[in-house]
């Protein structure tokens, strides 16, 4: 199994962008995430392949037991749980759910988007670049995410937030 340093090397693109676009916080440019592929050594039709999700019905129900945990950035005390990635044109439309335990700890970290949360139970303090703003339940805020931000739960209960992130292309990758 490659480590990330080695695929951004053999993909000529930095670890950075490499651990970005892994943690979905940017979108890369077509002949990035071809190189990317190569790189992998995986066969194009076989990336692609299912990624056409076809509503033929008009919905698409999922359920709690098909959210799938995801690994973001260096962490202590987030758990993130996928619900449905979806592109709407050049947007990426991503639904969350994150676990915040007490005193969980990250740094502060930016997205080309948009982020919405809320707080479906606990209070946090969300930190957008040096403002920290007090949230509770029920709540909900709507930001620039190329603002340094990180939520902090400082109680003793762990709070439950529901996160979409609107991922638009960023420039020059």
């Amino acid at each position: 199994m490659l480590k990330l340093t080695e695929v951004a090397e053999k993909a000529k693109i930095s670890k950075g962008l490499l651990s970005r676009i892994e943690n979905g916080r940017v979108i890369p440019s077509l002949p990035v995430l071809l190189q990317i592929i190569k790189t992998l050594e995986v066969d194009y039709a076989t990336f692609f392949d299912g990624i056409d999700n076809d509503l033929n019905r008009g919905y698409l129900l999922i359920r709690k037991a098909d959210y799938e945990r995801i690994e973001k950035e260096d962490a202590i005390g987030f758990q993130y749980f996928s619900i449905l990635s979806e592109s709407v044109g050049n947007v990426s439309l991503d639904f969350n759910l994150l676990e915040l335990s007490p005193n969980a700890q990250r740094e502060k970290v930016t997205t080309q988007g948009y982020t919405y949360l809320f707080l479906i139970r606990g209070s946090i303090e969300y930190i957008l670049d040096d403002e920290v703003l007090v949230m509770n339940e029920g709540d909900s805020l709507f930001f620039n995410a190329t603002i340094p931000h990180v939520p902090k739960n400082p109680t003793t209960e762990t709070a439950k937030i529901f996160v979409l992130y609107i991922i638009s292309p960023e420039k020059n990758i």
